[in-house]
């Protein structure tokens, strides 16, 4: 039986904490709330899946498969463990298409878990540096430490010790299970959201109802279930999610009517751009506040995002203060 895994809590605690402070991704977050009866009734027709629907909608995930899936993604291309829970902490929350040189390097790099285990932790940054939210980097070396240290050098394949490396959530440790064991599993992220709102309810409509009638996780959960039986679980993920994706574009994200959905936050201007070449200034060498601001070109409304920034990395363990000069850890 799979284990069902809601994407409200998909989010690493890194990537979370990321949401819900300046550099997060959400500028308003859309929780789910009471329906009305009218509302209820406007989508009564999708409450429970049928043989019907359900083969239908498999078979539009398939055939756009065989035709348009991305089948030549190199993270598709292996079974290593360790080379997907590489690839599903970079796609966190970084596009595709950033991901695929970056991936490359990462594993030019560092090709194994040891590797990366026993690397110093500026050379993982350095080589992170372009991808954002830099703590993934550091979490991801983190948790080689602990693969090596306390599973003899092998990804575990439950659920509950993936959950328990750093970084690691319960959407990336499910998509490992699937992705990397081919064990079956129930995953929501925001393109499986688009596919299934768009296929069983009416996306359209449920975008003019109020914020309280949005569909919620749980409403998926039935039509999930439904379609993932008798599929081979990794296939049936990828299909599901290059689907998903190819609808967003179509249909103007039909997961906007979700109600967990969350809007990418700017990156000009943001917190974590400031953090960001604030790392790659100091892979070059240590500095003072006064010249690592002045490097920057950082003006005086701006110093107390440019403070809250080198705060927060030295909290995070990526830089620290020695005798007056911020450096790599």
């Amino acid at each position: 039986m799979s284990r069902t895994l809601l994407r409200r809590s998909a989010y690493s605690p890194a990537e979370r904490h990321l949401r819900l402070t300046g550099p997060g991704r959400a500028t308003k977050d859309s929780a789910p709330g009471s329906a009305t009866a009218g509302e209820v009734r406007r989508r009564e027709h999708a409450e429970r899946p049928t043989p019907p629907s359900v083969r239908s909608f498999q078979n539009e995930v398939w055939n756009y498969w065989k035709k348009n899936g991305r089948h030549d993604l190199p993270w598709r291309k292996t079974k290593d463990p360790y080379k997907i829970l590489v690839s599903e902490v970079m796609l966190q929350q970084t596009q595709v298409s950033r991901v695929i040189e970056k991936y490359k390097e990462f594993l030019h790099a560092f090709p194994n878990v040891e590797t990366l285990a026993t690397s110093k932790l500026s050379d993982v940054l350095k080589v992170w540096s372009g991808m954002g939210y830099n703590r993934r980097g550091k979490y991801l070396r983190d948790a080689a430490t602990t693969i090596v240290k306390k599973y003899d050098g092998k990804v575990p394949r439950d659920v509950a010790s993936l959950r328990a490396l750093p970084g690691v959530g319960p959407y990336t440790a499910s998509a490992v299970l699937i992705f990397a064991f081919n064990i079956p599993d129930t995953m929501i992220e925001t393109n499986v959201r688009s596919a299934y709102i768009q296929h069983f309810f009416n996306a359209p409509a449920a975008l003019r109802l109020n914020l309280r009638a949005r569909i919620a996780d749980k409403e998926l959960l039935p039509f999930i279930e439904a379609a993932a039986e008798g599929q081979d679980p990794r296939t049936w993920h990828w299909a599901l999610m290059d689907y998903g994706s190819y609808l967003k574009k179509r249909h103007k994200n039909p997961s906007r009517a979700s109600a967990h959905y969350v809007r990418q936050s700017k990156f000009e201007g943001s917190l974590r751009q400031v953090r960001g070449a604030i790392l790659r200034t100091l892979h070059l060498g240590s500095r003072t506040d006064r010249a690592l601001s002045s490097e920057l070109g950082i003006q005086s409304s701006e110093l107390g995002k440019f403070e809250a920034a080198l705060a927060g990395l030295a909290r995070d363990g990526m830089i620290v203060k020695r005798k007056g000069r911020w450096g790599m850890c």
